[in-house]
């Protein structure tokens, strides 16, 4: 702190836009990061029960015996919850700084920066919701239907979308993810400095096909479900 008040170091960096900026991009490229390996992991339900319940056990007994049991998983849980805090308290801080610097009434409204804007917002909304909803579901089978059996995660999967709400919530939220990854990548390119004129179609095709595949991946298990393929 300086003597005149302001801020210093990381705080004043903080403080700032580009700093708020430069978290949401480094916080959001280590959840995207952990998105492809988690649907990766997901798709191995196709393999039948006992392919998908040994991956389930891998996950805490990784980093044996290095690690005690389920250390590794706690750690990249705790990296995943400061990432998911650092990321929604910077977008809500740029919101709340976004709206009071507004004017109190528009002579035009900005459709096309407000379109993009409020599909991140919402979109943000949903995916916290949702990430409720879904480790109380399937990690601490507080809200799962049925009975929830511990150790059996292939047969949780199976419970929750064999129920029509089950469905629709991890479909809307997936489809909200596959937006918001969509755009959040492209604006975390460009807040880090990697966008420019001879990357902008390499960054925005590879945005294009992340969120695509993401999707895709991740909706594949309910409409497997669904269909009885996988059962």
């Amino acid at each position: 702190m300086r003597g005149d008040g302001r801020a210093t170091g990381g705080r004043a960096l903080w403080d700032s836009s580009v700093g708020k900026k430069t978290v949401m991009a480094v916080s959001g490229l280590i959840m995207l990061l952990y998105l492809v390996v988690h649907m990766i992991g997901n798709l191995k339900i196709f393999f039948g029960p006992g392919e998908f319940n040994h991956y389930a056990h891998w996950l805490r007994v990784v980093g044996e015996p290095f690690m005690h049991k389920e250390w590794t998983l706690w750690l990249v849980r705790i990296v995943l919850l400061a990432a998911v805090v650092a990321h929604a308290t910077s977008a809500y801080q740029l919101s709340r700084r976004d709206i009071a610097a507004r004017p109190d009434k528009y002579v035009h409204k900005k459709a096309r920066a407000g379109y993009a804007t409020r599909t991140m917002r919402w979109g943000g909304i949903i995916l916290g919701l949702f990430l409720v909803w879904h480790l109380l579901d399937l990690t601490t089978g507080t809200a799962h239907p049925g009975g929830f059996q511990p150790g059996h995660p292939y047969q949780n999967v199976v419970d929750t979308f064999s129920t029509w709400y089950g469905n629709a919530v991890y479909i809307v939220a997936m489809l909200a993810l596959g937006l918001h990854v969509r755009h959040g990548f492209w604006s975390a390119a460009q807040t880090l400095g990697v966008g420019s004129r001879t990357r902008d179609r390499l960054l925005k095709t590879t945005a294009n096909v992340l969120a695509l595949v993401l999707t895709v991946g991740f909706v594949s298990v309910p409409v497997a479900v669904m269909t009885e393929v996988v059962s």
